[in-house]
């Protein structure tokens, strides 16, 4: 019996190890560029957006609006307040909508994480989470003309923990902060990983997720993304180890999106912010969204 522990804790170091070396220097990369961005240029970006405000750019506003939250470092928590200060000064509601979905999905620290998914994937994620942005904005433009779509009373500015008088010190506890956040996830992910790479053989992921039964893994990967995401460097390692063994990447975009859109953290303060009938129709465009995502990949597009 101890050896057969022993050999089966060998398999799986061998399999931690592997994971841990692939993606650990993404994932530090990842925070250092999130830290960097967050203490210095997290004020520019959201001046940037403000002043979005003072142009008339019509719907063609979605675009930056979207853009801007890619690249915003903030959470849901962070990034809702500035969207209130924001609605307070007249801001449209569409630009809001492209600006909260684009970076409820992504940023700059998440982006580099999704580097060790290799760059196809990396592009995907990227351009995905970009349009979804900008659809989102543009169906708030269209069918919510005139009406409130969003309901901030109550969300305030967050105290900025960024105040340090040395810059280097503010960056290196920002960094500490990243790691306290994401560490423990991160080294979940790894272990999932591992135990699903040791114990689950190869032909059940394709079965599942591969490229012989799209239609059914894209339905599968929107819909484990519900529960299974907690953060988004946890669960690199996992869909790394998914594509390694025969996940289509139609599947891999439809988590991609279903994953942080429902991440139970960002579903609690937007199911205030949206009220229970903008709410559902939040769910149901991010379902609709990321399997019509997932669709094009792998049938219209066929990217492998």
């Amino acid at each position: 019996m101890v050896d057969i522990l022993q050999r089966e804790f060998v398999y799986l170091w061998y399999y931690f190890d592997i994971q841990l070396r692939q993606i650990a220097g993404y994932w530090i990369l990842g925070m250092l560029i999130g830290s960097f961005i967050s203490v210095f240029g997290k004020e520019k970006i959201h001046s940037l957006f403000a002043a979005l405000g003072g142009k008339k750019l019509g719907w063609t506003g979605v675009m930056p609006a979207s853009l801007l939250g890619i690249i915003s470092p903030l959470c849901m928590y962070g990034t809702i307040p500035v969207a209130a200060s924001l609605s307070e000064k007249g801001m449209e509601e569409d630009w809001l909508a492209a600006f909260m979905m684009s970076s409820i999905l992504l940023n700059p620290q998440l982006l580099l994480y999704s580097a060790a998914l290799g760059r196809t994937a990396l592009i995907i994620r990227f351009v995905i989470c970009f349009l979804c942005g900008m659809t989102a904005g543009l169906l708030v433009r269209c069918f919510c003309a005139g009406k409130q779509f969003f309901n901030f009373s109550g969300f305030k500015e967050m105290a900025n923990h960024d105040t340090d008088p040395s810059l280097f010190l503010r960056f290196i506890k920002n960094f500490g902060r990243n790691v306290k956040a994401t560490g423990l996830y991160f080294l979940a992910g790894i272990i999932l990983s591992a135990l699903f790479q040791r114990y689950v053989p190869e032909n059940i992921t394709a079965s599942l997720f591969g490229k012989e039964n799209r239609g059914f893994g894209l339905l599968m990967a929107a819909t484990i993304g519900v529960p299974l995401y907690m953060c988004g460097g946890g669960t690199i390692p996992l869909l790394a180890g998914w594509l390694q063994n025969g996940m289509s990447t139609g599947s891999a975009a439809s988590f991609m999106i279903t994953g942080p859109a429902t991440k139970i953290t960002n579903l609690g303060a937007l199911k205030i912010v949206l009220g229970m009938k903008n709410f559902i129709l939040y769910l149901v465009f991010t379902i609709l969204y990321a399997l019509l995502s997932g669709f094009l990949i792998d049938y219209v597009f066929g990217i492998a």
